[in-house]
């Protein structure tokens, strides 16, 4: 019996569907438009994420030390900072990989060079690079580091000669407040969106309905449940989120590959349509459930509201 009454309810939502064509395609165009810009937040949020993180990834203190620094007080001071608990690491670099690494930064630079072998000696101290949990955490890292206490050895001598404290803090706050507001835009306006589906979807359901009203008063007056009345209007509105769904996926397939090179080139190396590929049965999970549940519950309020006045 209970498969009996499925499938009943599957065909009339079908015959409800292709009935009210022209209706049906308007609610499945505005749920694909709602569908669409959802898909798009994710992946705007992806992107600019990845964006961030490569510019965390560039962030650091430097603490350069004077060349007579012994390398026994510089390793002291990298145990202590070890110690702190913002500190996520500290990188060691000594006199001679550093003047390496001015070398190879140089080496285009024919004159530097040459004026770097008259000196006869490295003319460069070694300096610790250290990499903070947080973001937030390098300010207090920058603090420590300005405690006199530290700067100097046991014989009072200053063994730190600078201090740069980290870059790209314009940078990366500009960019969380960018992904603040696209958040808070992105809401105003799915909002917006998912509320005019509801009400066209809601529309659509009511106008099926009016066609059915002989058909569902037939249905009444033999006995039939509300559950089973309102089951193939429901359906109807599952099948609106079903491909409205499959149609936003499948354009997301060309606009990615389209977009991936472009992404890669200036987010961080994300590409765009590896990240769509990598993350699919996510988003489609998202995308498909958000769909169903925007049909279903506007198909539900709709013969709810119906049944409500007829009783």
């Amino acid at each position: 019996m209970l498969w009996t009454d499925t499938k009943r309810i599957i065909k009339s939502g079908f015959v409800n569907f292709w009935r009210n064509g022209f209706v049906s395609f308007a609610s499945v165009l505005v749920m694909t438009m709602t569908l669409f810009v959802l898909g798009l937040l994710i992946f705007v949020g992806a992107t600019l994420k990845a964006s961030l993180n490569q510019i965390k990834d560039k962030v650091d203190v430097n603490v350069y030390f004077v060349t007579n620094a012994l390398e026994e007080d510089i390793l002291e001071l990298k145990k202590s900072l070890e110690t702190l608990p913002e500190v996520a690491f500290v990188e060691y670099v000594s006199k001679e990989k550093a003047l390496e690494q001015f070398k190879t930064r140089h080496k285009d630079d024919q004159l530097t060079l040459q004026a770097l072998d008259e000196l006869g000696e490295n003319p460069l101290g070694a300096n610790l690079n250290i990499k903070a949990k947080e973001i937030s955490q390098y300010e207090g890292i920058v603090e420590f580091l300005k405690n006199e206490s530290i700067l100097s050895a046991t014989d009072d001598i200053p063994i730190i000669d600078d201090v740069n404290p980290f870059k790209n803090k314009n940078a990366i706050d500009k960019l969380t407040k960018i992904i603040d507001s696209s958040k808070i835009l992105g809401f105003i306006i799915t909002t917006i969106l998912v509320i005019a589906s509801i009400i066209i979807t809601f529309s659509t359901i009511k106008l099926a309905i009016y066609t059915a009203r002989d058909e569902i008063s037939v249905m009444k007056l033999v006995g039939a449940s509300n559950s089973y009345i309102r089951g193939p209007f429901v359906f109807e509105g599952i099948m609106y989120g079903i491909i409205s769904a499959i149609i936003t996926l499948i354009l997301f397939y060309p606009l990615t590959i389209w977009l991936g090179p472009i992404t890669e080139n200036f987010f961080g190396g994300m590409n765009l349509f590896d990240y769509y590929i990598n993350t699919f049965s996510k988003i489609f999970i998202i995308i498909l459930g958000v769909g169903i549940l925007l049909g279903a519950v506007s198909s539900y309020l709709a013969v709810r509201k119906y049944l409500k006045n007829r009783e």
